[in-house]
């Protein structure tokens, strides 16, 4: 799980004003092994100092930000064979991904393959584990933990070729296009 710290201001001080588990996480049931979090979320009207107390994700429409918004995620990948493993049910993942994943899911090629584009960039960060970044020409970035993709709303997939799960934290930007 993701504790997050949150501090604002009262009577002109900094202070912690939440210390706790993130709500807004799902370990996904059809997926074993793969968990999101939506930590933290800016809209496109910017922020305003100081800050209301109010959690911004508490029912968010979109993971996607519009432009000049931002979203906090922390996802953790389990091992490719968790999708290739016999009785995988990619529509049951598909839909989980769906309910739990809006704006995100409907991103994704419909083909399974994982591939998708958002109009965003993002600040990819390998928090533990080993990815690799697949991109549509074939190429692929071996990722271990402390590197960093910046990713350019171009379409790409994330793979993780080993048995122990990857932890990555993305920092999504939305923009024009």
């Amino acid at each position: 799980m993701v504790r997050r710290i949150v501090t604002g201001e009262r009577n002109g001080k900094s202070v912690v004003v939440f210390d706790g588990q993130v709500a807004n996480t799902h370990d996904y049931a059809s997926v074993p092994g793969f968990r999101t979090t939506l930590a933290w979320a800016t809209t496109e009207a910017g922020t305003t100092l100081p800050f209301d107390g109010r959690d911004p994700v508490a029912g968010i429409q979109s993971m996607l930000p519009a432009p000049h918004g931002t979203r906090v995620i922390v996802v953790q990948f389990p091992p490719d064979s968790v999708m290739a493993a016999p009785g995988f049910d990619g529509a049951a993942a598909g839909a989980e991904y769906a309910k739990y994943l809006p704006g995100l899911a409907e991103t994704f090629d419909t083909d399974g393959s994982g591939f998708h584009r958002t109009a965003t960039v993002d600040y990819d960060v390998i928090l533990s584990g080993e990815l690799w970044l697949e991109l549509d020409d074939g190429e692929v970035r071996h990722l271990r933990a402390g590197d960093v993709v910046i990713q350019n709303g171009t379409r790409h997939a994330w793979r993780n070729r080993t048995e122990t799960p990857a932890v990555m934290l993305s920092v999504l930007i939305g923009a024009a296009i």
